[in-house]
Order: C-alpha cells, then sequence, then structure tokens
C-alpha cells in the first residue's frame, strides 16, 4: 500500500485525524481515515505472591470504571520502556527491579496507527504516586491467575490489559525460563 495524498482534518492535544489517499496492494485508490497517536505502554506488576496491580479507573468514554493496567501514552522521544516506568510510578506507587518486553502491539489496526508495549515488571518496591488530575483511579491487588480468568470471562474488557495479563501468565508459567 502507497500513500498518494494525507490530508489533516483535526489535530488535537493527543491525536490527529487525517483523510489518507492511498493505493492499495490490489490495485484499487481510496480514501481511509487515519487516527494518529504516539503510542503507549502498558505495565504487568508483579508481586511475589503473583498477584498483579490492576487500576480501577472511571474512564468518560465508557461511561463509567475499567479494570486497566497502569499505562500511558508515549511522550515525544521518550522509549516505551521509560514510559512504562514513568506511569507505573505515576498511577501505582512502584518502582521495578526486572523489566521484560512481552510484546508490541496495534490497538485498533481498522483506523487508529497506535501500537501498545506491554512490559511486565518485578521486584517492586514502593514510590510516590503523582496520578494525573484527571486520573481518578483505584489501586488493587489480584492474583494473576485470577485476574487472566476475569480477562478471559469478560469481566475485564480493556484490550491492553487483557492481553498483558494472558502473556504474562504465560511468561511466568512454571517451565518457561522466565520469572
Amino acid at each position: 500500500m502507497s500513500k498518494l495524498k494525507s490530508t489533516s482534518r483535526f489535530r488535537g492535544r493527543v491525536i490527529e485525524v487525517t483523510v489518507d489517499e492511498v493505493a492499495l496492494p490490489n490495485g484499487l485508490r481510496t480514501e481511509l481515515e487515519v487516527v494518529h497517536h504516539p503510542g503507549g505502554a502498558a505495565v504487568v506488576a508483579l508481586d511475589e505472591q503473583r498477584r498483579v496491580c490492576l487500576l480501577r479507573q472511571y474512564r468518560y468514554v465508557t461511561g463509567g470504571w475499567v479494570w486497566e493496567l497502569p499505562a500511558g501514552k508515549l511522550e515525544p522521544g521518550e522509549p516505551p520502556l521509560a514510559t512504562a516506568q514513568r506511569e507505573l510510578t505515576e498511577e501505582a506507587g512502584l518502582t521495578a527491579a526486572r523489566w521484560a518486553k512481552l510484546g508490541a502491539y496495534w490497538s485498533s489496526p481498522g483506523v487508529f496507527n497506535e501500537v501498545i508495549h506491554l512490559f511486565l515488571a518485578t521486584g517492586l518496591a514502593a514510590a510516590a504516586t503523582a496520578p494525573e488530575p484527571s486520573e481518578v483511579l483505584e489501586v488493587h491487588w489480584v492474583p494473576l491467575a485470577q485476574a487472566a480468568r476475569r480477562a478471559l470471562g469478560g469481566d475485564i474488557d480493556d484490550s491492553k490489559t487483557a492481553l498483558g495479563l494472558l502473556h504474562a501468565l504465560h511468561h511466568t508459567a512454571p517451565g518457561s525460563g522466565d520469572p
């Protein structure tokens, strides 16, 4: 696919929306709306009791509370790991001695160019929290296996959180060679 032309329709604080004229691999030319997002990072923070840090966070867009991993937007020039480390401290009041990458995933590739980077954090220690004024959240600790079951059952319906929990469960399973 090749982009022939791009027209900006909206530029906000976080996103830009463009209409791109493209030539698809099958030769068809069409216009596609694209939401440009800088990407983000999310953290599966796992303590020594195999409990995961989950945030119960108010999200206006969903009309209520959502269970999520500590996560946030990449700042300009900020590597994904630095974003994950910053967000873990800001939202959960934690630092971690060990970090493992769990993968990077498209959040909704039909319209967004956003990539979410997932990390596993272990060797946790308390730190001062500093949530943004617009963040309304509670910190909870849930056994990892229980959290993964909740994700599979639909109780945890945030996609980055569900995927992060399942990757962490697999990554830390006996015999995986990881923490």
